[in-house]
């Protein structure tokens, strides 16, 4: 007769049990059922998503760590753009801070942040990343960027200060997938 080792037994009885109670169903609107993980993944997927200590930030990843920043993050957010800014790229990403989307006309991060609008913002946010990972010194010898969106914005220099799209450079972070430039106002595209 064949003895059975508990020992072998209890660790696949815990991970039964686990897995079981991961796949808990919850109800979402209607009669469809999914479960817990599964509505995880579905609300956050993608290479933003995935949790790395090791390496140097990414463009997102450094947008998200600034207190400066946290207005820009729910806009990229609300426009579905996370995934976009952690390509490997190199990224160029001229990051306005929560004081220059403060300046803006009184309701106009409100109502681009509306799921109505979520293209328009995403146009938006497009306009502040071109292909490239320049320092400022090195965008003085630019006088235009192609953007994300299909458009082109302006450098212009002033003294030490370079200027994108009429936004002031403060500061610079480089990231393991480009560089974020700070920047002190929202670039907004020209109209034709």
């Amino acid at each position: 007769m064949k003895t059975i080792h508990l020992f072998k037994i209890i660790p696949v009885a815990v991970f039964l049990v686990l897995l079981y109670s991961c796949k808990k169903e919850i109800k979402q609107d209607g009669s469809s059922t999914q479960t817990s993980s599964e509505v995880a993944l579905q609300s956050k997927s993608g290479q933003a998503f995935i949790e790395d200590d090791g390496s140097t930030p990414n463009v997102l990843q450094i947008a998200i760590g600034s207190p400066d920043h946290t207005t820009l993050v729910a806009a990229v957010q609300a426009a579905g753009l996370e995934n976009v800014l952690v390509n490997a790229g190199p990224l160029m990403v001229f990051a306005p801070t929560n004081a220059a989307f403060d300046a803006l006309p009184a309701g106009t991060l409100e109502e681009l942040l509306k799921p109505e609008n979520k293209q328009k913002l995403a146009s938006i946010l497009k306009h502040h990343v071109t292909a490239g990972n320049y320092d400022k010194s090195f965008l003085k010898n630019f006088k235009k960027l192609g953007q994300a969106d299909d458009t082109n914005t302006t450098v212009e220099v002033k003294g030490d200060d370079v200027y994108v799209g009429g936004a002031k450079i403060l500061g610079s972070v480089k990231a393991g997938n480009g560089i974020v430039h700070v920047v002190d106002k929202v670039i907004l595209p020209q109209s034709n």
